[in-house]
């Protein structure tokens, strides 16, 4: 199910684990930080201007493949702008059971170069604040792996897709192409 581009939300500065929103003008964007699978942080205020497209990740999936296809993208539309943030999840029990077994995984298999967030909750009441954001402003919440959302340069939600629609597809090259820097 698809949703098209929704209101700016009203809250910024959300932590990794929790949230510590402070009420903000709706002319800012939010941000949200992720751990990164590296042991720093993604702060996603770095890629404003730029369209982002998070994948929620599992290395035991049979959807896994598709992070060909994510890399693919990156270094195809890195250079002209598009962020793929990769964010592997447990929650459908399809995931490695630590942060170096996914990045080694991830790189040894698919040579993943894309950010990557580290093992993160994407449902339910632990889910991460992005996306329980992402809940709030469309409705979508992933109920499997490799759940896609374009997020266009100014942070607003523009387009979800499920774990059958291909990093690739036409669907999302459209999506993206038009938000990428000096389209």
């Amino acid at each position: 199910m698809k949703f098209k581009t929704m209101a700016l939300a009203l809250f910024t500065g959300f932590g990794a684990l929790g949230a510590s929103g402070n009420a903000t003008s709706a002319a800012e964007p939010p941000s949200f930080t992720f751990a990164s699978i590296e042991g720093d942080t993604i702060d996603t205020a770095d890629f404003r201007g730029h369209p982002v497209l998070v994948v929620n990740t599992a290395s035991l999936c049979g959807f896994t493949p598709q992070l060909e296809g994510l890399q693919k993208l990156h270094e195809e539309y890195g250079p002209k702008g598009l962020v793929v943030l990769a964010v592997p999840s447990d929650d459908f029990k399809q995931e490695l059971d630590s942060a170096k077994e996914v990045s080694e995984f991830c790189t040894l298999t698919y040579g993943i170069t894309l950010p990557m967030a580290d093992i993160t909750h994407v449902t339910g009441d632990d889910a991460h604040p992005f996306y329980k954001w992402v809940r709030e402003q469309t409705g979508f919440a992933p109920r499997w792996n490799f759940n896609k959302v374009l997020i266009d340069g100014q942070g607003n939600v523009v387009d979800t897709w499920g774990s059958m629609t291909k990093p690739e597809s036409g669907d999302i090259r459209r999506a993206f192409e038009p938000l990428l820097p000096g389209a």
